[in-house]
């Protein structure tokens, strides 16, 4: 009796966290569908639980701080040689690294059936270090020729990025996927529990500067000087192989003021949501943040800044407010509309786990990705 072969399906991405937070999901669907997937990444914590959801793993050591051209040429001759003894039907890059180096992985290993996952642009486009400066021109012109090689998709996680993108002639429109972010199950999290008194905003991300966490310690500062009284958490750990990293003196010098709290990282989302009144992401840049989805999906009013990827999140007036990055009384003005107002963060929370159902659950976005996989396999038949 003869078997059908089934069809292979290797991610590539820099961060096994990442991939589990944002990707695992989708992966395990992929497999119950019949896919044989593998998974590329540099392990570190969370190996075990890739291979136990059925994926086989293998380790790649990538050193995201690093600009290193030979580091990157080794790091391409070990994905092309993946690439050529695995023999994929799909490569899905996620993330800008990934996509630089698998596209030239695939150019060497002629693989066709290229998924190319832009999730925020990130250090790259945001820096206005010089060194950053001189390298960002060369990146153009190295996305204009991996990002969407002939036969391949590209998956934007908002519409700013994929209209910019398209405009620019760097990604033809009809190789353009719209898929909103990671996704999150609504039942995981518990919709209106009491509002806390002294209320609770919290900011839930890593610890970089490009969160927008100094203008919310700012605004935090200009709330409790006006004599609120409120709590301010950022939930988050450091993350010392971003170069927008938060320096240790910094966090200390907060620690001490005691404006704000830092209890640290926390991986229980849904129990902190209920201990919080008012969710805050002050970002200068996403693909769409994870964090403001399942505040939503928890039934929280959201403030976060009029930028690519948190605009997709979160309309303003709607289920939260949106402000100008970089802009702690904004910022402050807005936290402070919403402390004063409990009706108002009622009516936005149940807004916003509204648009969850609807728009950004974990069931459309593995529906929508598998969907994708299907038309490109179509496609190559």
């Amino acid at each position: 009796m003869s078997s059908v072969k089934r069809p292979k399906l290797i991610y590539f991405t820099s961060v096994d966290w990442f991939f589990c937070s944002h990707f695992l999901e989708r992966a395990i669907a992929a497999k119950n569908c019949g896919y044989d997937v593998l998974v590329i990444t540099n392990v570190d914590q969370h190996g075990d639980r890739i291979k136990n959801a059925g994926l086989r793993l293998i380790h790649l050591k990538i050193e995201r701080r690093s600009l290193n051209p030979f580091t990157s040429v080794k790091n391409i001759y070990s994905i092309t040689k993946i690439y050529l003894e695995e023999k994929p039907d799909i490569v899905h890059h996620i993330a800008l690294k990934p996509i630089l180096l698998g596209g030239v992985a695939s150019l060497l290993s002629r693989q066709k059936g290229i998924v190319n996952a832009i999730v925020g642009m990130g250090y790259l486009y945001i820096s206005q270090r010089l060194v950053v400066k001189i390298i960002r021109p060369l990146l153009g012109l190295s996305l204009k020729l991996l990002l969407n090689p002939s036969g391949s998709k590209v998956i934007f996680e908002n519409s700013d990025d994929l209209t910019s993108f398209v405009a620019a002639k760097i990604v033809r429109e009809a190789d353009a996927v719209l898929i909103k972010g990671a996704g999150v199950n609504p039942e995981n999290f518990k919709l209106g529990g009491q509002p806390h008194h002294p209320p609770v905003v919290a900011l839930v991300a890593r610890l970089l500067w490009d969160k927008g966490i100094a203008e919310f310690v700012n605004a935090a500062r200009i709330i409790k000087n006006k004599g609120l009284i409120c709590r301010f958490l950022i939930i988050g750990k450091a993350d010392l192989d971003n170069h927008a990293s938060i320096d240790e003196k910094t966090l200390s010098e907060w620690r001490a003021e005691g404006v704000v709290e830092l209890p640290g990282y926390r991986d229980d989302i849904p129990k902190l949501l209920s201990e919080v009144d008012i969710a805050c992401l002050p970002s200068y840049r996403e693909g769409l943040p994870k964090s403001l989805l399942e505040a939503m999906a928890a039934g929280l009013p959201c403030v976060t800044t009029d930028v690519p990827g948190c605009r997709e999140a979160v309309r303003n007036g709607d289920n939260g407010i949106l402000v100008p990055p970089q802009n702690a009384e904004s910022l402050s003005d807005a936290l402070e509309r919403l402390l004063l107002d409990e009706k108002l963060r009622i009516q936005m929370g149940q807004r916003g786990r509204a648009r969850v159902v609807q728009e950004f659950s974990t069931e459309i976005v593995t529906r929508q990705t598998i969907s994708l996989y299907q038309l490109i396999l179509s496609n190559r038949t």
